[in-house]
């Protein structure tokens, strides 16, 4: 007869063999064969329900100890940059345990909530029990959800807030975290379906009172998983950092460079100045000046600012708060171009002919001092001939030849042919307690054209200067739309009236003719907007594959470092390649090329999203106050469930739900993106105006529901629709009954 081991045999044995957990292997190694597995097997379960071992499907390990090979969810950076991770499953009686991430050359960046399969060793580390070495990852982080947490005697429930999520959580006792009954929650889904088939989730962080001021963009933040507090490492980096030395830069503090940017700009990180070029050669050409905040110097490849700066990729603004890039000591005030304050620059020399062609340019480490820090509305008022004290001075020396030098650069922007979209951009005021005080479009001066102008050509030098120096660089590539979004946006064109050519290779100046034939129109915004939609969206790429938009073969980004990480990489490389320092493009920044490319094009989607969510929200609470009134709008989309709307006032989007469109039903064409009624044959489609009633604005969530009352100024059949309240029943149209007949005769027939 085989003798069973002790429960002690087995977990010595299985110490010494981490590997070899399974009920075989266990079997093997003591020689139990035939009908003595099933007593193993009963000891075995017998050991896991005793919480000796834990069982994982056939195979079994100590309770208290980590398998060699683990799920982990990765918690994140400490304030050192290094990066920590937790086991997925952990049947211990104490905490789980710490695990140190180890990376290697070639491994992904990973992130907080990322799930990775990794292989573990114990160790005595300081504040971790374990290091593991990734073997492959195995998702993105788990569902979270962002909601409202409402207690109940059981645990609770968590309401989402997400626009359109109306799924509910349940939360068991053990997993509230003490969250207070209306306390805004995250959470994370956690295990099977529990009671009334709810999912099950448990807290991981409270974020406190929902309705408190500024809690807007509080909420984009940790929906969205920016990083908003930085390591005291790259904290500390900063704070030790100090005005940098002229050395061996350029002195460049005779310039008179400025700094023009929007009258609420919390950081100023480009400088422009331009003059006639006295080259007789040049007759009528122009002399451009851009010097860009020295940010390299500060941020060296490798550092805590270096690594913090990487994994936020960008900075993020939203109406009452900025989530930087860098911390303030920098971004506000060593690298932010102060006006009167000596600050380390990287600059570009560009001469340009009388027609806006650029001739040559030469790049150069500089110090520099602004001699004017200026907003777009006094420059412009200034060149409309209305300076003020401050602008008055400059009005001969610079701001007249900046303008001179842009007009020359609109000639040839206007043979490039660049896509001509006019999207105005919303400007949403605050009130010191948070609250909305108005929502309008910002104005948009030629001096704002103009720095984009200076700008577009620093960023094609830049691209251009390291394609000649063969260094490598972060293209900010734009690809042409597919021909599934053209084909949709020549409908949309069609439907309005106007036409986009076809059967030809798309270019700018084509989707620039159709921006022309609405200009002016009722259609205007629409076509902008659907154009716009129809591009791809533009990202960074080690290789250079064209900027479409731009109409530019080589385009980088250099403007600006405090705020984008890619531009920072562009610095580096121009310094590597001109020998102008230590603090170059490292070697590893050159491996991780192509994976600092795809990190950065996610986090500037992810600082998108979450702006825009935070404006729908204070859009949404804006609007709440006017419930029950009627606005303009025009149909921006259709969807089989209604038609999305955009109000001319705002700017906000609304949704029409479809079964508060009159009594009848509507069918819904994708082809021709319209909804048409089955009795009164009323279509509905992109680009109609209309007037609707605000019927619900939930600031939370950022969801506007809207009643529509009249197509193209006209009313709709039946009249107006009654204020929302319960949902009169629907009756079947004639369309309906008659396919109802038809199957009833196709019945009896069988």
């Amino acid at each position: 007869m085989t003798d069973i081991p002790s429960k002690q045999d087995i977990l010595d044995w299985l110490a010494a063999h981490p590997t070899e957990s399974g009920r075989r292997d266990i079997a093997r190694a003591f020689g139990i064969k035939g009908a003595a597995r099933a007593d193993l097997r009963r000891l075995l379960n017998e050991m896991a329900e005793e919480g000796a071992l834990a069982r994982r499907k056939r195979s079994y390990r100590e309770a208290e100890r980590l398998p060699p090979v683990s799920v982990l969810e990765v918690t994140g950076p400490d304030d050192q940059g290094d990066l920590f991770a937790r086991p997925m499953q952990w049947a211990g009686t104490g905490p789980a345990p710490r695990i140190l991430m180890i990376p290697r050359q070639g491994d992904p960046a990973l992130g907080r909530g990322d799930k990775v399969l990794a292989r573990l060793t114990e160790v005595e580390g300081d504040g971790h029990s374990h290091e593991g070495r990734l073997i492959r990852r195995i998702g993105g982080g788990g569902e979270r959800i962002l909601g409202i947490f409402r207690k109940g005697p059981e645990g609770g429930r968590i309401l989402p807030i997400d626009k359109g999520e109306d799924k509910e959580w349940l939360v068991p006792a053990d997993a509230t975290e003490g969250a207070k009954d209306g306390e805004l929650v995250e959470a994370e889904r956690a295990g099977p379906k529990g009671r009334m088939g709810l999912p099950r989730a448990r807290i991981v962080a409270r974020l406190g009172d929902p309705a408190a001021p500024r809690a807007v963009s509080l909420i984009a933040i940790h929906q969205h998983g920016i990083p908003d507090v930085f390591p005291d490492a790259a904290l500390a980096e900063a704070e030790a950092a100090g005005p940098a030395p002229l050395g061996e830069r350029e002195d460049l503090r005779h310039l008179p460079l400025v700094t023009i940017d929007p009258a609420d700009a919390r950081d100023r990180d480009d400088a422009v100045w331009a003059h006639a070029d006295d080259d007789a050669t040049n007759p009528g050409g122009h002399v451009i000046w851009v010097a860009i905040a020295d940010v390299a110097h500060y941020v060296r490849p490798g550092s805590a600012l270096d690594r913090e700066a990487r994994r936020r990729g960008n900075s993020t603004y939203f109406p009452d708060r900025v989530v930087p890039m860098l911390p303030d000591r920098l971004s506000g005030d060593l690298c932010s171009l102060h006006e009167g304050v000596d600050r380390p620059c990287m600059a570009v020399r560009m001469k340009i002919d009388a027609q806006g062609q650029k001739l040559s340019h030469r790049f150069t480490r500089g110090m520099m001092k602004s001699a004017a820090a200026l907003a777009y509305e006094e420059v412009q008022a200034a060149q409309d001939g209305a300076p003020t004290d401050r602008t008055a001075p400059l009005m001969a020396e610079v701001i007249a030849p900046l303008y001179a030098a842009y007009a020359a650069l609109t000639r040839a922007r206007s043979l490039r042919q660049p896509l001509d979209l006019d999207l105005p951009e919303r400007r949403i005021e605050l009130s010191q307690d948070g609250r909305v005080v108005s929502v309008a479009f910002r104005e948009r001066f030629d001096a704002h054209r103009l720095i984009e102008e200076f700008m577009v050509l620093a960023n094609v030098a830049a691209a251009e200067e390291l394609e000649r120096l063969r260094r490598p660089l972060l293209y900010r590539v734009h690809e042409e739309p597919s021909p599934e979004k053209l084909d949709a946006l020549r409908e949309v064109a069609e439907a309005s009236g106007f036409t986009l050519a076809k059967g030809q290779v798309l270019r700018t100046a084509h989707l620039n003719s159709l921006l022309a034939q609405a200009e002016g129109t009722d259609f205007d915004e629409l076509l902008n907007i659907s154009t716009l939609r129809s591009m791809t969206q533009a990202y960074y790429h080690a290789q250079n594959l064209g900027h479409f938009g731009l109409a530019l073969r080589s385009y980088a980004h250099f403007t600006s470092p405090i705020r984008r990480y890619s531009d920072l990489i562009v610095h580096r490389a121009l310094i590597l390649g001109h020998g102008w320092g230590d603090d170059g493009l490292s070697a590893q920044d050159m491996e991780q090329l192509e994976e600092t490319a795809k990190l950065i094009s996610d986090t500037e989607r992810r600082s998108m999203a979450a702006e825009r969510d935070t404006t729908d929200r204070y859009l949404a609470a804006w609007l709440s106050e006017r419930v029950g009134h009627e606005f303009a709008g025009r149909i921006s989309g259709v969807q089989r469930f209604g038609l999305f709307v955009k109000l001319d006032e705002s700017g906000a989007d609304g949704l029409i739900p479809i079964r508060s469109i009159g009594r009848e039903f509507f069918h819904f064409d994708p082809d021709s993106q319209t909804l048409m009624g089955a009795d009164t044959g009323l279509t509905l489609g992109i680009g109609q105006r209309v007037t609707v009633r605000l019927a619900e604005a939930v600031p939370l969530t950022g969801g506007l529901t809207l009643d529509l009352l009249e197509v193209e100024d006209r009313g709709l059949p039946g009249g107006r629709p009654a204020k929302r309240g319960r949902t009169p029943g629907r009756k079947a149209g004639k369309a309906a009954k008659a396919a109802a007949k038809s199957r009833k005769v196709l019945r009896r027939r069988k």
